[in-house]
């Protein structure tokens, strides 16, 4: 039997509704398994974490994240609580640079024509992934103290030979894999990071001949997505361009609650839901928690046991059938189910 110990981080606001749906799908899917077990410890993070004990990601819960096979996360800080230099709690952010989790894997599926804001779309029809450089960028300077008496404020944007070669070489694997297209999002007419970003992307592409290029500004991309969403299979990009990419693209296909996310490293995981706390909304169990429950289905195929991948496989599935039904929306897909019926229903497709 083959047990894999997964580290739990509810977080703040909806986080921990929608984990508590991927849990009950993971449980589902579990009991399914004959060979593989999963061992759930939960952590406290986040906000909530921090005004009790001073710290959003103690020690312990860092810990237990880089010994975990992998990490199931919900959603973590809120607008209220902030450092005194003004800037938001990001532990989520802490825990890709410091766990060096590079690859920010965003896909973008459309399940239900209606769904999307655009006409003409079927399902189907708009999937493609993201991937957003993790640990540089323009947040790299990020932790860098703020002279608050000072009358400028500056950021970096860093990029590394390194790091863009290891997130376009992870672009390039996961093209072959799918349609063999990779576009870059780039700034080069203006940004010399940007130019040097695209010398590492050509170096690296000539390596997959194979797989079709295309190289496009960061202005132009959020145009072409959209005007021609469905043009697009894999793209990658700088940090903050993808953070911002990331979230246009969401919206073609219902929202951040249909978003699902993964930081990968070279050994360690975090899989989570694009969206956030939604404070707004949290305790009112409307939170949509299909966003989880596919970064879930995330986790299970990276665990890459012939177990997890089939049980990925089912949940994307179910999944896909849940949703052909136009009855089965939470509220922010029109419709009325509770953020547990939504839960349910998957799980029982599994």
């Amino acid at each position: 039997m083959k047990t894999f110990h997964i580290a739990v981080l509810p977080g703040d606001g909806i986080g921990g509704e929608v984990v508590a749906e991927a849990v009950k799908v993971l449980r589902a899917v579990e009991a399914q398994m004959t060979g593989v077990a999963f061992d759930l410890t939960e952590h406290s993070v986040g906000a909530a974490e921090y005004l009790k004990n001073g710290d959003p990601l103690p020690a312990s819960a860092f810990a237990a994240c880089r010994a975990a096979d992998a990490v199931l996360l919900g959603a973590m800080g809120l607008p209220s609580v902030r450092w005194p230099d003004g800037k938001e709690l990001t532990p989520q952010i802490d825990l890709r640079e410091r766990l060096d989790l590079f690859c920010g894997l965003r896909p973008i599926r459309l399940y239900h024509a209606a769904h999307c804001p655009l006409k003409n779309y079927g399902a189907g029809e708009i999937d493609f992934v993201i991937f957003r450089e993790n640990c540089e960028g323009l947040f790299s300077s990020r932790l860098v103290p703020r002279d608050l008496g000072a009358d400028e404020a500056r950021d970096t944007l860093l990029i590394t030979r390194r790091g863009a070669e290891r997130i376009c070489q992870a672009a390039f694997r996961e093209a072959r894999r799918r349609h063999r297209k990779v576009t870059l999002v780039d700034k080069a007419n203006v940004l010399p990071s940007m130019v040097f970003f695209r010398e590492v992307f050509d170096s690296v592409a000539r390596h997959y001949p194979d797989v079709e290029t295309e190289r496009v500004y960061v202005d132009a991309m959020a145009l072409y997505l959209v005007q021609r969403p469905h043009t697009f299979d894999v793209i990658v990009t700088e940090n903050m361009f993808g953070d911002i990419l990331s979230d246009l693209a969401a919206g073609l296909i219902g929202g951040m609650g249909m978003a699902p996310s993964a930081d990968i490293g070279e050994g360690c995981a975090v899989f989570q839901p694009s969206h956030g706390t939604a404070p707004d909304i949290a305790g009112k169990g409307i939170a949509n928690p299909i966003a989880t429950i596919l970064s879930l289905a995330l986790m299970l195929d990276w665990l890459d046991h012939p177990e997890t991948k089939a049980a990925a496989k089912r949940i994307n599935d179910a999944v896909e059938a849940v949703l052909a039904d136009p009855a089965n929306r939470t509220r922010d897909l029109g419709g009325a189910l509770s953020t547990t019926q939504m839960g349910d229903l998957v799980a029982a497709r599994c």
